[in-house]
């Protein structure tokens, strides 16, 4: 069914980019498509989130747009979905900051390790929107820009045997995310990083190709990693939202009252995301838990914490374009801890 699936979005796909090249992307109806790409599964909160966005659009403007949204990576993987995006073909895809750091420098600092002091840290400053704009636009020179942001969680390790301190992670293979600091930071544990493809984590994990990953706890139910991993360990390394990005040329094309629906449309999926976010952490605790058998385990953070912490300003020299966001974070780590 899911090989039918993409071939099925392969051709929209040929479609798509036909219409994009000849400058029309309209329904039989004369509605203009949008058209979105994610890697989640429909139960997913990001997609949750994104109906939201149809819905809001399409009550406001459905004489003239027809959203359709396209999860699974059936459009293909991220970073092909935002080169797509870039030309038009499609008008919207939800990214992880990893793969914008290719094209933005400034979005290298949320692979950062221990940016941000805890997660109410975090959402304050991503629902800092005046602020966050100044980032969003940094893309603009590729083509496209971020109109929100979604909640991927807090990342931790999961492998086939405990971790329990940092010595546990000595001599393994871990998976990470295709980003320069991630890969630091697992060999400032002393284990060998393996970027891969989220899509081979569980074949590799369960061949003994590494030993475990880092992630959500979303990977161990919606993904069955736990079915490969058994071990959860709570060290909190980062917190990495995924950025919803639209086609900068599309979203000037719009009048300024389509950009404010649009823009609102974007608000409301993120509440609904975010809101859905902390419902679907529970479930897949518990489903991990008694389903599947992983065992939950709470570290000592500041353990991990003061190994990668030289990482911070090795990134700082590294890419001076992280400063002014990285200062601006930790002062609301300051502002938030002087409040407790």
């Amino acid at each position: 069914m899911k090989k039918f699936l993409k071939r099925l979005a392969a051709g929209i796909l040929a479609a798509a980019l036909a219409a994009g090249l000849s400058g029309c992307s309209m329904a039989t109806s004369g509605k203009r498509i949008i058209r979105i790409s994610h890697a989640q599964a429909e139960t997913h909160p990001e997609h949750l989130g994104l109906l939201a966005f149809k819905q809001y659009v399409e009550e406001q403007l459905g004489d003239k747009y027809e959203v359709q949204i396209f999860p699974n990576e059936i459009l293909g993987s991220a970073q092909k979905a935002i080169e797509l995006t870039q030309t038009g073909a499609i008008d919207f895809v939800v990214a992880g900051t990893a793969n914008l750091e290719t094209f933005a420098d400034v979005y290298e600092i949320f692979s950062m390790p221990y940016l941000f002091d805890s997660e109410d840290v975090y959402r304050s400053v991503m629902e800092d929107t005046d602020y966050m704009q100044n980032i969003y636009q940094s893309t603009d020179d590729a083509g496209f820009r971020v109109v929100t942001w979604y909640n991927a969680g807090t990342r931790n390790f999961y492998a086939k045997t405990p971790i329990r301190t940092p010595d546990d992670l000595k001599g393994k293979k871990i998976r990470v995310q295709q980003s320069p600091a991630s890969v630091a930071m697992v060999q400032s544990f002393g284990a060998a990083a393996a970027p891969m493809g989220f899509g081979e984590v569980y074949t590799a994990i369960q061949q003994g190709v590494i030993d475990g990953a880092e992630n959500n706890e979303l990977a161990l139910t919606n993904n069955k990693h736990g079915e490969v991993a058994k071990y959860y360990s709570y060290n909190k390394h980062q917190m990495v939202p995924d950025m919803l990005v639209g086609n900068l040329k599309f979203l000037n094309s719009l009048s300024p009252k389509e950009y404010e629906v649009f823009k609102e449309a974007a608000r409301r999926s993120t509440e609904v995301e975010l809101a859905e976010w902390d419902k679907s952490i529970d479930a897949a605790k518990v489903k991990a838990k008694t389903e599947m058998g992983v065992e939950f385990i709470d570290v000592d953070v500041d353990a991990f914490k003061k190994m990668v912490l030289p990482l911070h300003e090795k990134m700082l020299n590294d890419n001076p374009k992280i400063r002014d966001l990285y200062q601006h974070i930790q002062e609301e780590n300051q502002k938030l801890k002087g409040g407790q």
